[in-house]
């Protein structure tokens, strides 16, 4: 029996014993283990390289290498995988049932989720095929017949119960099988025949052969590049700077030196590192590719390329979507069973518009609510505020939101209307040019707000909200620049400054002298629902993702599953549909004062260590970042449906507030998480400089004319600054690449000036 490690050194795959059960557990057992099982289950399969990986079939050879060994243990790993949904615990069992005919070693489930690992002793007189063969009978299942080499290695998973399902301490017994009969011997990929003494002997041309084929196929060095792997960086490479084509008879000489330049960065400037990399493009022969790359280590080297900065940048951002869950094309499955208010409000839209509406309805639910506050787990009470903003491609039904919230804000605009009425006899009574003969009516409240107003009108809808029972103002607009309408600055600026105070309850207002002026200051509680398409949300947003407005915000987005462009079949809302919702919303008209829920504060505090978790996993901080304020959202959401189901906690709440903290963070890593990460680098870039500092250090590795010009507009100076550019590109300071039309700091500068190993 024997269980090994495996590891890498030097890039080649190297193994060591586990002698103990401890020693097993911990390694099954670390958070990141547990975090990457976590996120391949979530559909996020290209971690599944980053598991521990363990071999159960061989010894390694003299020197630890597991390539070519030939030298048994005294257990087989078996692969059983693909087993149907239903079938997966009858498999367990029957396993479990016959373990000890077996000689079960260990029992795991993969890493997928879609079968099983076990271990179990050897028969001496079979070989490894045959060993896996007689469980196959024995268990009446089928194995994965491409997991017959004894050098084999699996992904391993945790630790839990309900993943490591059975261990023997006798697995840990290391020690060589035996002799290898003449069967094994040809199994471990040994060619070997009966030499004339009746003795097994190599033959030699096979041996050779073998080896001449599988030196190509043997990686010696890493084949990733911080966890990305190298075949991806290429096709991200290809797709960002050749339209997404591979070389081709033509260019295939000039893209292939172009991209062994860029590549040499993060292959260890090493020839055979790269001819592992890089493939031979339509027809290229070895020879030509070989050559090519050696054009390229010789050639001058300026520091990381800005290329490669982009490909890495763009492929970490994907990457990190996948840490909501879903794929980088569609977001996380919404849970299949939801709390009986959403299931109402989203049961008459067709599938693919569910979590846009499940989303968008949260700002209007909560405008019910007044005088209300909820304690998370860091004990900071937060009222029910929610800005959602539906992101979608023109034309894709982003109007499926308005007539659930129609009918949830119905009963909020008729008591809007007699408060409308009172307040235009008002101003008949009371024109504005004049001293004002009556005071107006302290008791008028008006929530739901036009999209375009004065200063003076939205002050005072805030101060009368506030003084009549602390309540929520509510805005929706087809188009989120119509928001910019709301004061009288029109700017994106201000709406941004808005959404930040909202989401704080912070006060707003204003303080004039003037007797017919609005004065006043109250905490700002204003939800919106606001409608846009990606490009304008980029736009819109552009000076606003590293400030803290963009996580405030509940993003929602519709991506439809297939090519049809037609209108959606809404479903009928009527009286019965009012009559449902009706009870709900009294109960949130009906709450008052502090709300607690334990359960909610014990779910928020889960989620926030699996986002911290996520974060390092991914290598992401604008998952991180973005991570804070999505909890506090979904937490939100989960306590008003709490107190709308009577303060009642279920199942469903906690799995939709999981699901929405993920569908939120799927949006915003899709539509700003690009930007958000390259901000968040040049920041921390920027904090590592300290002292005086020129220009040409304050700005990036890699800068456009624009942001150049920007940076010396910052710094007080004039002009375009064309000379000092042609100065630093002449004293060798800087370069200016052809492709991107970037400049890039040279690696002398780098070296002299930073102090960079480069």
């Amino acid at each position: 029996m024997s269980v090994h490690v495996i590891y890498y050194k030097d890039g080649a795959k190297m193994m060591r014993p586990i002698l103990t059960r401890e020693s097993y557990l911990k390694l099954r057992g670390g958070e990141k283990q547990k975090a990457i099982v976590k996120a391949i289950r979530m559909g996020d399969v290209s971690q599944k390289h980053l598991l521990q990986q363990m071999n159960y079939s061989c010894l390694p050879n003299e020197d630890g290498t597991l390539k070519g060994t030939t030298r048994m243990s005294g257990s087989v790993g078996m692969d059983i995988d693909h087993i149907a949904a239903d079938e997966m615990e009858s498999v367990k069992e029957r396993i479990l049932a016959k373990k000890e005919e077996l000689g079960l070693l260990m029992l795991e489930r993969s890493a997928r989720g879609q079968g099983y690992h076990l271990v179990f002793r050897r028969r001496q007189e079979l070989s490894q095929e045959d060993n896996l063969r007689w469980a196959s009978e024995l268990l009446d299942v089928e194995f994965d017949s491409g997991a017959k080499d004894i050098t084999r290695v699996f992904f391993t998973t945790t630790d839990d119960a309900e993943e490591l399902l059975f261990l023997d301490d006798g697995i840990f017994e290391n020690g060589e099988f035996g002799e290898l009969n003449e069967a094994a011997q040809v199994d471990c990929g040994r060619i070997t025949r009966k030499g004339e003494n009746g003795e097994l002997e190599e033959c030699e041309e096979s041996v050779t052969a073998l080896q001449r084929n599988s030196s190509k196929s043997a990686n010696r060095y890493p084949e990733e590049y911080k966890g990305i792997a190298y075949k991806d960086i290429i096709a991200k490479y290809w797709e960002l700077f050749n339209d997404g084509k591979e070389p081709s008879t033509g260019d295939r000489d000039t893209l292939t030196y172009q991209l062994a330049c860029d590549l040499r960065h993060i292959c260890g400037r090493d020839a055979e590192w790269l001819d592992q990399v890089i493939p031979c493009y339509d027809g290229f022969t070895e020879g030509e590719k070989r050559q090519k790359i050696m054009n390229a280590l010789s050639a001058k080297s300026e520091g990381m390329p800005y290329r490669l900065k982009q490909v890495l940048a763009a492929l970490k951002s994907a990457t990190a979507i996948k840490a909501c869950g879903g794929t980088l094309s569609t977001p996380p499955e919404m849970p299949k069973k939801l709390p009986p208010l959403v299931k109402l409000l989203t049961k008459n839209v067709p599938e693919f518009y569910k979590p846009a509406v499940a989303s968008a309805v949260f700002p209007a639910l909560a405008a019910h609510m007044h005088g209300v506050k909820f304690r998370y787990w860091d004990n900071v009470d937060h009222e029910a505020t929610f800005m959602n903003i539906l992101i979608g491609r023109q034309s894709i039904g982003k109007g499926t939101i308005k007539k659930p919230i129609e009918y949830i804000m119905e009963s909020i605009r008729q008591r809007d209307l007699p408060n409308r009425q009172r307040e235009a006899e008002w101003k008949q009574k009371n024109p504005g040019a004049k001293q004002k003969k009556d005071p107006r009516p302290t008791d008028i409240c008006i929530q739901m707000l036009i999209d375009n107003l004065t200063d003076a009108v939205f002050n005072q809808r805030i101060v009368d909200a506030h003084n009549n029972g602390e309540r929520f103002l509510y805005t929706i607009v087809d188009e989120i620049d119509a928001l910019k309408k709301v004061t009288s600055k029109g700017t994106t600026d201000e709406v941004g400054l808005l959404i930040r105070k909202a989401f704080d309850n912070a006060y707003a207002g204003q303080e004039r002298v003037g007797a017919d002026s609005v004065s006043g200051i109250a905490p700002l509680r204003w939800n919106f629902n606001a409608s846009t398409t990606p490009p304008n949300a980029r736009r819109f947003f552009g000076k606003m993702v590293n400030d803290g407005t963009v996580s405030r915000l509940d993003v929602a987005t519709i991506i439809r599953a297939d090519d049809n462009d037609e209108a959606p079949v809404l479903g009928i809302y009527d009286n019965q549909f009012a009559q449902e919702l009706k009870p709900y919303l009294q109960r949130l008209e009906a709450a008052n004062g502090l709300i607690e829920c334990q359960q909610a504060k014990k779910l928020a505090l889960e989620m926030k260590q699996e986002n911290s978790d996520m974060a390092r996993l991914y290598d992401s901080e604008a998952y991180r970042v973005l991570s804070y304020r999505a909890n506090v959202i979904a937490w939100l959401k989960g306590m008003v449906l709490y107190v709308a189901q009577g303060y009642k906690w279920t199942k469903e709440i906690a799995d939709f507030v999981r699901w929405s903290e993920q569908y939120n963070l799927w949006c915003k890593m899709l539509y700003f998480g690009q930007q958000l990460e390259r901000e968040l680098r040049e920041e921390v870039e920027i904090e590592r400089q300290s002292g005086p500092r020129n220009l040409l250090e304050l700005l990036p590795d890699e800068f456009g004319k624009e942001e150049y010009q920007l940076m010396r507009q910052r710094q007080g100076k004039s002009g375009d600054g064309t000379n000092t550019l042609n100065v630093w590109i002449k004293r060798g300071y800087l370069f200016r690449d052809e492709v991107t039309g970037k400049y890039c700091k040279t690696e002398s500068y780098l070296k002299k000036f930073k102090g960079l190993k480069v």
